[in-house]
This record gives structure tokens, sequence and C-alpha cells, in this order.
């Protein structure tokens, strides 16, 4: 009698194990596999080539839905919208490429799962606004002068702007602004170039905040205008490598005026207080022996302000939750 319950109970073991294999195919078969299949052009005479889910109105070429291919635009004076659609990779490759392009912007698209967002090699004059990136490299500038980065939310990344070219000199004149810049494993942005901007990004918990490069045997890295960003959290603010054979590296961080705002500033100047209520603390905040911040800026709200407002939203936010659950009326 046991040796029949034993072959019964095989049998159902084995029928659910046939099912679970089965229901498992099914799904599979049903489910697409986000891969990029092929590389979209927009051709210098203007046409697209390779979708139809981007309409074209003059120079302007908007999203109509999303999209899992990489884009080349081979066109100057050309308007990319994403519309706020996703651009979506494989994980590999560049989701949007400029080469040698000029007058471009890219504005409005959500750029994930590739091995970099944007990509610029040897562009000059372009705008790169609005746009939310989670990919390896956010956006990468190589030997590309003159451009506009602002407004994109990059994150979960491990670099999330990189400026680099040729050992004789990188890129320069680039503006950096407005960014939030976060989460990214490695840099938050590096520079290997000159005479670029970096104004008013939040820079916040990666692994340096901004890497200032400059490569053995190559130019130094100098000349930066970095000021009125906020480097929150960073493993390492701030990171200054300076190469064999590399003159000293030395950049501006503040505009006379107002410098950055540092979380571990008053970690690192206990002693220090503001001048006469301007937002400005009275102890430059020191990177290295080449550079320093003469006028690192005071949080807006001090730190037991900032906690004061948040037990009055607490306790406002418990009384309303309070009342309703009792069915107090709130006047």
């Amino acid at each position: 009698m046991h040796s029949s319950i034993l072959i019964e109970l095989k049998k159902i073991v084995l029928l659910a194990f046939v099912f679970l294999l089965f229901s498992t195919a099914v799904v599979i078969g049903f489910v697409r596999p986000v891969v990029a299949e092929e590389t979209i052009y927009i051709r210098p005479d203007g046409t697209v080539e390779g979708t139809d889910e981007i309409q074209r109105d003059g120079n302007i070429y908007t999203f109509t839905d999303n999209i899992f291919d990489s884009i080349v635009v081979e066109r100057n004076n050309t308007i990319v919208d994403g519309a706020g659609y996703t651009l979506q990779g494989p994980g590999s490759g560049s989701g949007i490429t400029l080469s040698g392009r000029s007058n471009v912007t890219i504005k409005n698209t959500r750029i994930k799962a590739f091995t970099c967002g944007l990509d610029l090699d040897s562009s000059s004059g372009n705008n790169i606004s609005g746009n939310d990136i989670i990919t390896w490299i956010g956006i990468s500038l190589d030997s590309s002068n003159g451009n506009i980065i602002t407004a994109n939310n990059i994150t979960k990344a491990r670099d999330g702007i990189v400026l680099y070219g040729p050992m004789a000199g990188g890129p320069t004149h680039n503006v950096i602004s407005g960014n939030y810049i976060a989460n990214n494993s490695r840099h938050g942005i590096m520079i290997h170039g000159s005479s670029n901007t970096v104004l008013g990004n939040y820079i916040a918990n990666n692994g340096n905040g901004t890497h200032i490069f400059s490569p053995p045997w190559g130019v130094a890295s100098s000349n930066n205008l970095i000021y009125n960003n906020s480097y929150v959290n960073n493993t390492r603010q701030i990171l200054i490598f300076k190469g064999f054979m590399v003159p000293v590296s030395i950049n501006i961080w503040d505009n006379g005026v107002e410098g950055n705002y540092w979380s571990d500033y008053e970690e690192r100047y206990p002693n220090a207080t503001e001048i006469d209520g301007s937002g400005i603390w009275d102890t430059p905040y020191v990177i290295d022996e080449n550079n320093q911040d003469n006028y690192p800026l005071v949080p807006e709200f001090p730190t037991c302000t900032a906690t004061l407002l948040i037990l009055i939203v607490l306790t406002v936010a418990i009384v309303i939750y309070k009342r309703r659950q009792l069915k107090i009326p709130i006047y």
C-alpha cells in the first residue's frame, strides 16, 4: 500500500515539474527582450533612417514613442526632442552620438542602459539639456569645445559627465550648469581640460564629486571656473590628479564673491563663522596647496533651523493624522 502511495506522489511531483517548465517556456515566449536592433540615423540631408518613431518638422525631430535603438545625428543645426520618451539600449553602445557636429540640441529624453548616454566627439556649440540619464557614463565630451550641458539628471552611473582629450589638451570653454549629478560610483564630473565652467550643480553621493585630471607628460587641466555648486556627501569632494612631468593644476573655485557649498565644511572648520550675515564663511575651504575656495557658502538654513523646521512639519502631520483617525474636524 505504501509503495502505491509513493508511486502516486512521484507522478504528482513529475506532473507539477512538467507544468512548471511549460509555464516558464510560455512566459519566456511572450516576453520581448529589450535589445537594440539597429542604429537610427538623422542624415545630413535631414531624412530619418531606421525608425518611424521620430517625427520631423523642419529641423526639429521629436520622439513619438519609446525607442530601443541607438541614434547617430549627422546633421548640424538640429533639435532632437525626446518629448519625455525613453531611449533604451541593451547595456552597451552609445545612446545618442554627435561626431563633428555643431548647433545640435538634445533635450527632454530619458536615456538608459547604454555604455554612454550622450557621446560628443569633436563637436562644438551644442546644447544638452533637460535629459534624465542612467547609463555607465552619462555624458562624454571627447575633444569637444564650447558646449552647454544644463539641467540634466545623471544618476547611478560610473561617471556622470566626462571631459577628456589628447595629452596636448582636453576640451575647453564648455559650460556645465544646473545639473543634478548624484549616486555615481566613481566621478560626478571628471575634467581633463581647461577653461571650462562648472556652475550651480548639485553634486552628491558620488565617489569623487569632481575629478580634475592631468595625464602624465600632458598639459595641466587648469583655469576651470568652479563655483556656486553644492558638494554634498561625496566620498571625496574633490580629487586633483597631476601626472608625471605635468605643470601644477590650478583652478578657480569662486567668482570673487561666492564659492561653493561643502557639506563637510563645518566638520573641517568647526571654529569658522559667517561674515556679517553674508552667507559666506570667514575661512577658505582648502583643497590643496594650489586650489582653494575663498568664499565657501554657508548652508541656506543652519542645521539647528533645518532640524526645527522638520520637527514642526512632523508634528503638524501627526496632529492632522490623529484628528482624521478620530474624525475631529480640522478648521
